[in-house]
């Protein structure tokens, strides 16, 4: 320790202390570094605000962790549970909550001016199978060449196909021409 000065061991020093943890993560036991905590059992119970020593040592006490839960809080709010089965039960919730939401995904349909009956009919039925699976249906009609020109005809098209649809979806997104292209947005019907 001798012939090394406090600025050479400063930098560690500071690093160690501005460095937080990951984020999302709470800190336990020696992480922990503020004089004074609010404590609070396992069961809930109150033990109001203590030295940090003296919560560890009640931790200890009780062979769990000390984590602090509310940091923002003055004092910063601690409380006597087992980490890892916290973790692990806040990982299933997510988990949980992962397995019952549901994804409502986009899908395409692409038509053209001088589309054939069947052709039309067949992305009908295309349609009616994305909306039945809770997607939404993004129309889209590209127009080529010189049929920018007559943009009433894509328009008659998408209107036909919002018509052709409309037993088993709404229209969320009216006709819309956007540079070459004529787009229209389709959701499932909501049934009550």
């Amino acid at each position: 320790m001798l012939g090394v000065s406090f600025f050479a061991r400063a930098p560690c020093f500071i690093f160690w202390r501005c460095c937080g943890i990951g984020k999302g993560e709470l800190q336990i036991n020696g992480e922990i570094r503020d004089k004074e905590v609010r404590l609070v059992g396992s069961d809930g119970y109150q033990f109001g605000v203590v030295p940090l020593s003296e919560a560890l040592d009640k931790a200890a006490e009780y062979g769990v962790d000390l984590v602090k839960i509310a940091p923002k809080a003055t004092p910063p709010v601690c409380k006597i549970i087992d980490y890892g089965k916290y973790k692990f039960d806040k990982m299933k919730k997510e988990k949980e909550s992962r397995k019952n939401r549901k994804v409502t995904g986009v899908k395409e349909i692409r038509l053209s001016v001088s589309i054939d009956v069947h052709d039309f009919e067949t992305k009908v039925g295309h349609a009616k199978k994305f909306v039945a699976s809770g997607n939404k249906v993004k129309v889209t009609l590209r127009f080529k060449g010189r049929e920018i020109g007559h943009a009433e005809l894509g328009r008659k098209v998408l209107n036909d196909f919002s018509v052709a649809c409309d037993e088993f979806a709404s229209t969320e997104k009216f006709p819309k021409l956007e540079g070459r292209s004529m787009t229209m947005f389709l959701a499932p019907k909501v049934r009550s």
